[in-house]
């Protein structure tokens, strides 16, 4: 059960016609979103930030932001989390061999050297303590500019911010989040978990 009860979509006017990037990325808004307008300017400043971070500026692709923000979510634990930015990556063009061995993306095939070097650094940037270290920071270099690393670290940050909520929440997990889940992580052990 969540610590807090989300309320209907349409209970804030302006919250709701800003939620429908949601519907874009997820086909649904967000139980997150929904439990954050009890304070809306909490849950509007939330989304004009994620449709900031999540904008697409060039070659960090949509695909590969949601992918960042799964291996954000891995790390922190977020069973919530894991699923809506495995249902994105999807939604955004991400390859199946990407999301069926995403758990395997330092050694599959299906993931580039840039795109290592960026998974890497979600991994090493999401662990308590930090492990963004001088090696981290040279791959990445190795394939990506400042403000494509700026973009990737929004991703990340802005996952930090929903790991903490969604499972201090114990937010209800969306069917839609669910049958993603189901398709392509539980093989990795992912489960509900408190999301029920």
């Amino acid at each position: 059960m969540p610590l807090v009860t989300p309320l209907p979509p349409d209970h804030d006017e302006e919250v709701r016609a800003l939620s429908d990037f949601f519907n874009e990325t997820l086909g649904f808004c967000p139980n997150s979103v929904l439990t954050m307008q009890r304070r809306p300017a909490i849950a509007r400043s939330f989304i004009e930030l994620n449709k900031a971070v999540m904008a697409n500026h060039g070659r960090v692709t949509s695909a590969l932001k949601r992918l960042i923000g799964y291996i954000a979510s891995r790390a922190a634990g977020c069973n919530y989390c894991q699923a809506h930015t495995i249902r994105a990556a999807e939604r955004y063009g991400a390859e199946n061999d990407q999301l069926k061995h995403i758990t395997e993306y330092q050694t599959h095939p299906a993931f580039s050297e840039a795109e290592r070097a960026a998974l890497d650094f979600a991994l090493a940037a999401s662990v308590i303590p930090n492990a963004v270290d001088r090696t981290v920071q040279a791959k990445l270099h190795e394939h990506w500019d400042d403000g494509e690393i700026v973009e990737m670290l929004g991703v990340i940050s802005l996952f930090g911010y929903l790991n903490r909520w969604n499972d201090s929440m114990a937010t209800t997990m969306e069917e839609g989040a669910i049958a993603s889940g189901e398709q392509w992580l539980t093989a990795d052990g992912w489960e509900r978990g408190k999301h029920v």
